[in-house]
This record gives C-alpha cells, sequence and structure tokens, in this order.
C-alpha cells in the first residue's frame, strides 16, 4: 500500500470509486471535481498543489490517492496553510476511504499518513474537522493524536474541531 500523486494509470480505478460512492457526498472536495476529461482533472489537482489557479477563498492544497494492488482505496487532500474561514471549519485534512475498503484501519492510516505530510510542509499545529456523528473520522483523528478543542453548531450538523501538534 502507497501514498502516490493522482495518476493517469488509475483513472479506472477512480471512476469505480466515484461509482462505489453513488450518492454517498464526496470527500475530499477534489473528489468533486469534473473527471470526464481526466487528463484536465489531474492537471487542476496539480495547480491546487502549486497555489495555481484557486478559486476564491482556497489555499494551496495538495491530493494524494491511496493504492493498494493498483486500486485507489483512499484520498486525502492536505491544506498547505488555512486561511480564518479555513480555521473555523474546514481544517488542513480531508480524506475519505472507498467504501468496499472501510472498516479495515485505512481511514487511520491515511490520517497518519496526511499528518506526516503536513509535517513534512512544517505544519506543527494542524487542525482537523469532522461531524460529529462521523465516528470513524473522530476516531482515526483521535488515534492519531488530535485533541478535541470545540464543537460548532451549523444548521445541519456538528462540527468537533481537533488539533494534532507535533511532539
Amino acid at each position: 500500500m502507497e501514498l502516490i500523486l493522482p495518476a493517469n494509470q488509475y483513472r479506472d480505478s477512480y471512476i469505480d470509486y466515484i461509482d462505489e460512492l453513488g450518492r454517498e457526498e464526496r470527500y475530499p472536495f477534489p473528489m468533486d471535481f469534473d473527471y470526464s476529461d481526466f487528463e484536465k482533472m489531474l492537471a487542476k489537482i496539480n495547480d491546487f498543489s502549486k497555489g495555481v489557479n484557486l478559486p476564491s477563498g482556497f489555499v494551496q492544497s495538495s491530493t494524494f490517492w491511496l493504492v493498494d494492488s493498483g486500486a485507489l482505496v483512499g484520498v486525502t487532500n492536505i491544506r498547505h496553510r488555512l486561511n480564518k474561514e479555513i480555521e473555523h471549519c474546514g481544517g488542513h485534512i480531508g480524506l475519505s476511504i472507498r467504501p468496499s475498503y472501510r472498516g479495515k484501519g485505512l481511514g487511520n492510516k491515511l490520517m497518519h499518513l496526511s499528518i506526516e505530510k503536513l509535517w513534512q510542509l512544517g505544519v506543527d499545529t494542524i487542525h482537523i474537522h469532522c461531524y460529529k456523528d462521523n465516528m470513524s473520522s473522530a476516531r482515526a483523528i483521535i488515534s492519531n493524536g488530535g485533541q478535541l478543542i470545540s464543537e460548532l453548531p451549523l444548521e445541519y450538523k456538528v462540527v468537533q474541531r481537533y488539533l494534532v501538534t507535533r511532539t
């Protein structure tokens, strides 16, 4: 199992992943990018990693794919820095595990790898947020050193806000 930059060789696995998600909300946000022109989507992901052509309110972020034996099994997006809005609600890390691979500890592994990437970027205090009812995400955050600092009631759900600090 390895964490890689998005690549064309995983196109079919990516499309299968999207199909498997069905009507489920897609995380992280690059999973919502139009993939009908796969090369264009990869270029957009690459632009985000360089901080180029970002929409208003967005910050530089890198997307990585967790692959196992040629299959895309998870996706993470790490923000290199936060603006005030994203620090308030959003955080540094967004990730997901493909539905057929859930329950195998991969979310915890992907969270760990994401935190390591942020430390490599020099981020010492990492903000990670999840919905209160997403117990799997909360467990992965806590098992990787996350400390709950607050809860943010939104119109439709409660967001839990965690911090992970380098020890």
